[in-house]
C-alpha cells in the first residue's frame, strides 16, 4: 500500500511579487518611463492636466448638461446628423480625400494669385480641359444623386 506524501504549500504573499516587479521596472522600462515623464511634463506645460483635473472634478455637472441638451429635439437631430456624417466619412477613400484636400489648397493658392476675375472666355477654356471635365462629371453625378434623394 502506498504511503501518503505530506505536502504543505508555502504561503504566497502577492505583495512580494508586486514589489519585485516594481523594483525591476525602472531598469526594464527605462526608455518608456523617460518618454512618459516627457509626455507628462508637456501635458502640464500645455495646461492639459489642469483641463483633465477640471473635467474630472466637474463630471457630474458636465454629464448633466450633456444629457440635458441630448434630450432636446435639437440635440437628437445633432446626434443623428453626427452619425450620418460619420457614415459618409467611412465610405470615402482616405487617399481620395487626401487628394481632394491637396487640390483644394492648390486651387485656393491659384485663386489668390488672380489679380482680377477671369474673363468668360478664360473660364470656358478652363472648363474644357480634361481635368475640369472629369471634375464636372463627378459633380453632375453628385447632383443627380442628390436630386434622387430629394424626390418625395
Amino acid at each position: 500500500m502506498a504511503n501518503q506524501i505530506a505536502f504543505t504549500p508555502k504561503p504566497v504573499d502577492p505583495t512580494t511579487e508586486l514589489q519585485r516587479r516594481l523594483a525591476a521596472a525602472p531598469t526594464e522600462h527605462t526608455e518608456a518611463l523617460l518618454v512618459l515623464w516627457d509626455l507628462l511634463q508637456t501635458a502640464h506645460d500645455q495646461g492639459l492636466l489642469d483641463l483633465a483635473h477640471g473635467m474630472v472634478g466637474g463630471k457630474d455637472y458636465i454629464l448633466g448638461k450633456l444629457s440635458e441638451y441630448a434630450a432636446l429635439p435639437e440635440g437628437i437631430a445633432g446626434i443623428r446628423n453626427l452619425l450620418s456624417i460619420a457614415k459618409i466619412l467611412t465610405t470615402l477613400d482616405p487617399e481620395t480625400l487626401d487628394c481632394l484636400a491637396r487640390s483644394l489648397s492648390t486651387a485656393a493658392l491659384e485663386h489668390k494669385r488672380e489679380a482680377k476675375p477671369p474673363s468668360l472666355f478664360q473660364l470656358a477654356k478652363r472648363a474644357t480641359s480634361e481635368d475640369s471635365r472629369r471634375g464636372l462629371s463627378f459633380l453632375t453625378h453628385l447632383l443627380s444623386s442628390l436630386g434622387k434623394s430629394l424626390k418625395p
